[in-house]
């Protein structure tokens, strides 16, 4: 029997990504998968977002494992939109046992530069949509009374401050704060709230034009390869950066029994970055 199998996951920020890897890799080991993403482009952000093609290749990919799968195009800052989608999960499969707040954009910014508008998307997004999600998914897993897992995929900015990203490193903070604000909240449920804190990984959102030109401002047209040779200076293991199927393999042990009593924790997936002396 696979690990997860009976269980149900809602994912954010489900398109491509690291949305996409969790959902493959939960489907892997069993669980049914409830993916939701904005599946639009928003000009303030200086890379591609997911589309809707992505997302239906997402569930043809949990499909592919054996497992269902409900996909929906949905802004986690409207927090009616998702407890739709949570209603008619529950009215689906039945159940809700797994949270992955997953959902996330970044760009780039000096503090004295960044416009109101950069700051609230940034925010609410991040940090708002984070909220949603846990409004919309835990009335009914606190109410079914059998436990659950919620992971929310924050950042080691999150831990620590970075330049050129502080209203990105405000929204992850924030996360800290919400998990485990809500660990001591919803701990007596049986409910164990975690996060994963990566360091840069290998997708759009972290590897793109904007953000190697504010990290390697010398060079007129950076390239991955470039900033590979960079990032490999942050970590303590010999890797520019991590996959994200490196981040979805310590969410699946989050929300498995295996970590039945890991709560209340970051869980770094940054190749020894925040470690380095």
């Amino acid at each position: 029997m696979k690990r997860l199998e009976g269980k149900v996951a809602f994912i954010t920020g489900a398109a491509r990504g690291q949305g996409r890897t969790h959902a493959v890799r939960l489907a892997q080991d069993g669980a049914d998968i409830v993916a939701v993403d904005l599946c639009k482009q928003q000009s303030t952000l200086d890379y591609s977002q997911g589309t809707p093609e992505d997302l239906a290749e997402t569930v043809a990919l949990v499909e592919n494992e054996g497992s269902r799968i409900i996909a929906r195009a949905a802004d986690v800052r409207d927090l009616a939109t998702l407890q739709e989608v949570a209603d008619e999960a529950l009215t689906e499969f039945g159940r809700i046992d797994i949270l992955v707040s997953n959902a996330g954009i970044s760009n780039q910014g000096q503090v004295v530069g960044l416009t109101d508008q950069q700051w609230t998307d940034i925010i609410d997004t991040n940090l708002i949509g984070a909220w949603h999600a846990c409004r919309a998914v835990l009335p009914s897993m606190i109410e079914r009374g059998e436990g659950g897992s919620i992971v929310f995929v924050s950042s080691t900015v999150g831990l620590r401050g970075a330049p050129g990203q502080s209203h990105y490193a405000a929204s992850k903070h924030g996360i800290q704060g919400l998990m485990l604000s809500l660990a001591n909240e919803v701990g007596p449920h049986n409910i164990r709230v975690n996060s994963v804190n990566p360091g840069a990984v290998n997708t759009p959102m972290a590897i793109n034009e904007s953000l190697l030109r504010m990290f390697l401002p010398h060079l007129e047209n950076p390239t991955p390869e470039d900033a590979a040779e960079l990032f490999a200076e942050l970590t303590l293991l010999p890797i520019p950066w991590v996959e994200p199927e490196d981040v979805s393999n310590a969410v699946a042990w989050l929300v498995s029994d295996e970590a039945r009593f890991i709560h209340g924790v970051a869980i770094p997936v940054d190749g020894g970055q925040l470690a380095r002396s």
